[in-house]
């Protein structure tokens, strides 16, 4: 996938400096304000008789309550449908007006909004454009802009699939600490996402390595082969609205600090020409776009916390900007978090959260073509293939669908999930070619207690719970949970659709504490996490099957990674 460069100003003359790189010249005391605005128009794909196009429209005047971009057409473009704006056509000339949601444009501000298209003959990209009357700049290309070799921030065609014919990142830190465990070094060489979760980590916290170092090792382990470096971009402002254990330093207005104090650092270390050479995977931030789906509005599972962070739009706004900056970085492969089968497998969870991401990809600049794919079960514990029965069986006249522990869910396992999701996110105008990545580092489900077989056919609950593989009291249980196993070890290409099977989430590294513990990464303690409590909606009320004596979230947990080993499945040698 490659994205567009917002063309130089056209409203001013380009000036070729002593280098010769060409910039815009600026008359003497007149600031970028006086440019009333920019638009980045993007071809996404085309075909032979049809388009997809993404426009992001940047405000560099006075603020707005509304707004409508213009431009006219010099072939025979016809705009089929829209998404994020009113997207109208009359002969040649089309207008894009604000929905009801997105009318404010700030100075500085940007709104992104998609359509498709038909076309014939040629599908040249519009010369002009105005803002409420006033031209802007004009884009100087597609998808066939050229790339700069001499910049590494040049987002030029990436490889479809990044973790093919590469090797993957092994983190040393994350390493020693399994290698010191008996028989730790069967899984010591694996390779295991780096995760960002404060902006300490950036420079490393209490000695710890910090992001220029996990990209210094990996040109190590690199040597002249091709090599993945897998990040987990995760520090939203009221991160986590849903699970204390994970909440984070950012209070939920901080969305100013997210942007220049975190997101931005890292995508300045990260488009370092010294890393060019690196294939780097971020999967950002995980459990934040689905509690806007399914923990707000009067559900029984909403919460305060989640209604706030709707409400304010920092989680889309925040996603949006990481795309957007992270993108920009032409070596940068962006993997947005999916949550789950158990999740949002419902009907009325499934289409609106793909909508939700596609909101957060035209958000703060970012487009679509940002987005080189998405992860489901990220520190999850979900299945990855249920073999003893179908959400297609029926027992003694009941669907599966009806069992208890399926409770109407339209999948019963992470794969199947990935896929069909996959094909609802491009529906909504994700690239075709995005590719999926499942987190199977703790969904292995193996030891004594995996059956061998399908449950009995007395009802339809015994046949489910008895041939599950997840051995979960309850699907919405998420914290350190009893007899997990490790599952398959990371690989490349699968599955149709599917990009990798990766461990995200490192084996070992705590979901949460199990009582409280005071800390200074505004960890918050989660019931949840406490195997004596008996629940909340999410989990039906059960027991939260969680292991005991759990250190914070993120440090190691020496329990639960040994029953991690002795569950694994495949079982390890």
């Amino acid at each position: 996938m490659s994205r567009t460069r917002t063309a130089l100003l056209a409203a001013m003359a380009l000036v070729a400096g002593a280098t010769g790189t060409a910039y815009a010249a600026v008359p003497d005391g007149v600031g970028a304000a006086a440019v009333p605005c920019t638009v980045d128009y993007q071809v996404q794909n085309q075909w032979s008789t049809g388009f997809t196009a993404a426009v992001t429209v940047t405000n560099l005047g006075a603020a707005k309550s509304s707004w409508a971009l213009k431009w006219s057409y010099a072939g025979n473009q016809q705009v089929t449908s829209g998404w994020n704006a009113k997207v109208t056509q009359s002969g040649s000339n089309v207008t894009a007006a604000n929905e009801s949601y997105n009318g404010t444009l700030a100075n500085g501000g940007s709104a992104s909004f998609g359509f498709q298209g038909t076309y014939s003959g040629s599908n040249a990209i519009p010369a002009t454009f105005t803002l409420d009357g006033v031209t802007c700049n004009v884009d100087d290309g597609g998808p066939t802009d050229p790339t700069d070799p001499t910049d590494p921030t040049d987002p030029g065609d990436r490889v479809d699939n990044p973790y093919s014919g590469a090797k993957v990142y092994v983190n040393p830190e994350w390493s020693e600490k399994a290698a010191a465990e008996p028989g730790g070094d069967r899984i010591a060489d694996q390779p295991t996402g780096v995760w960002m979760d404060r902006i300490a980590a950036i420079n490393g916290v209490n000695g710890g390595m910090g992001l220029r170092d996990h990209l210094d090792e990996a040109l190590a382990q690199k040597g002249s082969d091709e090599l993945v470096v897998q990040l987990v971009i995760y520090n939203l402002p009221g991160r986590d609205c849903a699970a204390l254990a994970s909440n984070g330093e950012l209070g939920p207005t901080e969305i100013g600090r997210y942007k220049t104090e975190y997101i931005d650092p890292i995508a300045e270390i990260l488009g370092d020409e010294k890393y060019a050479s690196l294939r780097i995977v971020t999967t950002v931030e995980i459990d934040s776009l689905p509690n806007l789906v399914t923990n707000t509005g009067g559900r029984a599972t909403a919460t305060p916390e989640c209604d706030v962070m709707k409400a304010n739009g920092n989680y889309v706004k925040g996603v949006g900007y990481a795309l957007n900056k992270l993108g920009d970085v032409g070596n940068v492969y962006n993997y947005v978090d999916a949550g789950h089968h158990g999740w949002i497998g419902w009907d009325d969870n499934f289409g609106p959260s793909a909508d939700v991401f596609h909101e957060a990809a035209t958000a703060e600049g970012a487009t679509p073509s940002d987005v080189h794919g998405f992860i489901t079960n990220t520190a999850n514990y979900s299945a990855l293939k249920e073999e003893n029965f179908t959400i297609n069986d029926s027992v003694a006249g009941k669907s599966v669908r009806e069992s208890g522990w399926v409770d109407w869910n339209r999948y019963v396992d992470e794969l199947g999930f990935a896929q069909a999701f996959r094909n609802e996110l491009v529906s909504t105008g994700f690239d075709t070619n995005i590719g999926m990545l499942i987190d199977t580092s703790r969904n292995g489900w193996g030891g004594s207690d995996r059956p061998t077989g399908p449950g009995a056919t007395t009802s339809v609950d015994t046949y489910v719970d008895g041939g599950r593989y997840d051995r979960r009291i309850h699907i919405g249980n998420w914290c350190n949970q009893s007899g997990a196993g490790l599952g398959e070890r990371p690989q490349t290409a699968p599955e149709s659709g599917i990009d990798a099977y990766v461990w995200m989430k490192p084996p070992g590294e705590s979901d949460g504490a199990s009582k409280e513990i005071p800390n200074d990464e505004g960890k918050g303690f989660d019931r949840m996490c406490d195997p004596t409590y008996t629940g909340t909606p999410r989990n039906g009320h059960n027991l939260t099957g969680a292991l005991p004596d759990a250190p914070v979230s993120g440090h190691w947990f020496s329990a639960q990674f040994q029953e991690l080993m002795r569950n694994a499945y495949p079982p390890l040698p």
